[in-house]
């Protein structure tokens, strides 16, 4: 028996032993599959933040630098450049500023938010701030590409009124129009604001809702998207047509004519060490076979003839610039289109899949600001004086090209029927305006008693065509 009972006893003890064992190396076995399971997690999450850190690298070197620098070359450019200061490159200078700005204060933000997985890194009140600050740059970037192509079509279609409102201060009030427009339309961002109410406040993305801004959202687009593009698209069509008439206007003018009437202007200085300064002549009809000392009638009629040419060369200008409007456009419907018509599809469909539509929105977003680094690589591209600037600046050398200084052609409104006392002030104020003295203005009248001795004549002309009782006048190009 005690034999029998002892042998059972250590049965049981070899039984406990043996289950023990077995437990220990069951527990040993999930200990080592979490250790590796955390391993392999700690792996995943290291070669996410280092594709994170890739993208971040990328974005900085390929988007926000080029966007940044780009933009302050444009704005050194207009500002240092005498030849770029003039009324439409005013619009490209505020145009570059509101793209600069997204370079400066967006775009770094955004990056943020891609490097924290979407969660907002800064303090809650910027939140709001910050995203009226995209919508307020990046709608004035297409605000400004929308009056740009209005003020040009209205200087192609009607150049003698544009160039009587061609001045500074009108650019001036233009861009403030446009700026009030953009803050008009980004302010019910920072007005609403965000939900205050979350559970965690350190763990939210800073983003538009469809539940808080599903309204914003649609109408925003409506009036920061489409309806610009709606007037550029318009707007380009009629500047081309317009363009071609009037290219088809010169292509049939009569051979070897100016126009039904040409006025010349003349600048001349007297040889003599006793001359008198500057003086403005005008020639009329009934002066046409007076001789000019020491000019050949072979000099006059090259300077005619080639005089006559230049309405061609403007058209061509024109046509050349038009097609750089055209790019500028076509990139801007490339790089705003996928972001704001996911931005509509995510306010109007309910049973879409919202998160996709999120992540197509983050990228698309990214696509919209390459918009605001394209415009000065197109400049560069096609406007050679642009070019030369920026090559200077690259070397640090800010000090602008000297030319040669000229009259500036003066393209205000010249009516024939005025009588000649009218006539005579007009060019008596545009002599003002190119640095000569109105005290030595000779008048038709008195060209007849006095000789005109001139080693150098520099002819300024202003063509008026009538064709169908519709004017054409001769207009310098805007890019």
């Amino acid at each position: 028996m005690a034999s029998s009972y002892k042998m059972s006893e250590q049965s049981t003890i070899s039984e406990h032993i043996l289950q023990k064992t077995c437990d220990h190396l069951i527990l040993t076995d999930r200990s080592g599959l979490k250790a590796e399971s955390a391993a392999e997690e700690m792996k995943q999450t290291a070669e996410n933040q280092g594709n994170t850190v890739h993208w971040a690298a990328l974005l900085i070197f390929a988007v926000i630098i080029p966007t940044i620098g780009g933009n302050i070359l444009v704005i050194l450019a207009v500002s240092l450049e005498k030849r770029l200061q003039y009324a439409t490159n005013y619009f490209l200078m505020s145009l570059a500023v509101a793209d600069l700005l997204v370079g400066l204060f967006v775009m770094p933000i955004a990056l943020l938010t891609i490097m924290f997985e979407a969660t907002w890194p800064l303090p809650l009140a910027l939140c709001p701030a910050w995203l009226f600050l995209d919508v307020l740059f990046s709608t004035a970037s297409i605000m400004h590409l929308c009056a740009i192509s209005l003020d040009r079509y209205i200087a192609i279609k009607k150049p003698i009124q544009a160039n009587q409102c061609n001045s500074r201060t009108t650019a001036f009030v233009k861009i403030t129009v446009v700026w009030l427009i953009s803050i008009g339309i980004a302010i019910p961002v920072p007005i609403k604001g965000i939900e205050a109410d979350v559970v965690n406040a350190h763990n939210i993305t800073c983003e538009l809702t469809k539940d808080r801004f599903g309204s914003f959202m649609l109408f925003g687009s409506l009036a920061a998207f489409f309806a610009p593009l709606t007037i550029m698209i318009v707007t380009y069509f009629l500047t081309i047509h317009a363009l071609r008439k009037k290219a088809y206007l010169v292509r049939n003018r009569p051979p070897q004519r100016l126009t039904r009437w040409t006025v010349s202007t003349v600048l001349q200085r007297e040889d003599s060490s006793f001359s008198s300064p500057e003086k403005m002549v005008m020639l009329d009809g009934s002066h046409k076979d007076k001789i000019l000392p020491n000019s050949t009638d072979e000099t006059l009629m090259r300077r005619m003839s080639s005089a006559g040419k230049k309405p061609a060369q403007t058209i061509s200008n024109e046509q050349r610039a038009s097609k750089v409007l055209g790019i500028v456009f076509l990139f801007f419907l490339l790089m705003w289109c996928p972001f704001f018509i996911t931005n509509v599809t995510l306010a109007l469909c309910d049973s879409c899949n919202q998160t996709t539509l999120k992540t197509l929105l983050q990228i698309f977003v990214w696509v919209g600001y390459v918009s605001s680094g394209v415009n000065p690589l197109i400049y560069t591209l096609f406007n050679k004086t642009f070019r030369e600037a920026f090559g200077r600046y690259i070397t640090c050398n800010y000090q602008a090209t000297k030319s040669v200084k000229v009259l500036r052609k003066c393209s205000s409104t010249l009516y024939f029927g005025n009588s000649m006392v009218e006539n005579s002030k007009f060019f008596t104020k545009h002599g003002i305006r190119n640095g000569i003295n109105p005290a030595m203005y000779q008048s038709p009248v008195r060209l007849r008693s006095s000789t005109i001795q001139s080693s150098s004549i520099i002819l300024l002309n202003t063509f008026l065509t009538e064709n169908d009782g519709d004017k054409v006048e001769d207009q310098v190009s805007y890019i």
